[in-house]
């Protein structure tokens, strides 16, 4: 019995488990934190991009006629 808890006390395979899970969740809130603050940058982003295809949609059709 005591050979059986000196082998489990000894064993690291949890705790190097644990720490894998610890660092995928921080890695997994510094993305989600980072993400949150640019949110408002890629809105921009997308909407200069949907203002320039609508000028360029907008020109094509008038240059058509």
């Amino acid at each position: 019995m005591s050979n059986f808890v000196k082998k489990i006390y000894d064993s690291e395979d949890g705790a190097t488990a644990i720490e894998y899970g610890l660092l995928a969740a921080l890695i997994a809130i510094a993305l989600i934190t980072a993400l949150q603050n640019m949110t408002g940058e890629f809105i921009e982003v997308f909407a200069d991009v949907e203002a320039g295809m609508d000028d360029t949609a907008r020109s094509s059709v008038v240059a058509d006629d």
